[in-house]
């Protein structure tokens, strides 16, 4: 039996759209890149992470939307440098010790982590926290 109490999210029609056509242009440049075909794919990063930053800035108000909107974010703009690399040759120079062109990529893959770490370790318990002092109240 559903949980009536609680609370709903919901999202404007014309946001959800936005949220599909992502998801569309980010597939165009995943399979572009699987296919090697460089310039579609790299064409294909302006509007996958355009609308990722967009949607981050529309989530803004709503902590676990933003946290998780921007680890996408950081995720596409993390898997772009990578494909970038690739494309280059760069993928397997080594830049600085052990580390290949591609591994720099771990950079915003981690800075993406770190941002939902926050939300889960940080965040989370203080939003829940205030949920049960109010309802308290």
């Amino acid at each position: 039996m559903p949980d009536h109490s609680e609370s709903m999210y919901s999202i404007p029609a014309r946001f959800r759209r936005m949220e599909n056509m992502h998801i569309i242009f980010w597939l165009i440049k995943d399979i572009s890149w699987c296919l090697f075909w460089k310039e579609l794919a790299v064409a294909m990063i302006i509007p996958t992470l355009t609308i990722a930053i967009v949607i981050s800035w529309r989530t803004r108000h709503i902590a676990s939307e933003l946290a998780h909107n921007l680890a996408v974010a950081f995720w596409i703009s993390a898997n772009s440098f990578w494909m970038i690399t690739e494309f280059l040759g760069y993928d397997e120079t080594i830049v600085w010790g052990q580390i290949t062109g591609k591994e720099l990529s771990l950079i915003p893959f981690v800075i993406g982590v770190l941002i939902l770490v926050n939300y889960y370790i940080l965040q989370r318990p203080r939003e829940i926290r205030e949920k049960r002092t109010t309802t308290l109240l």
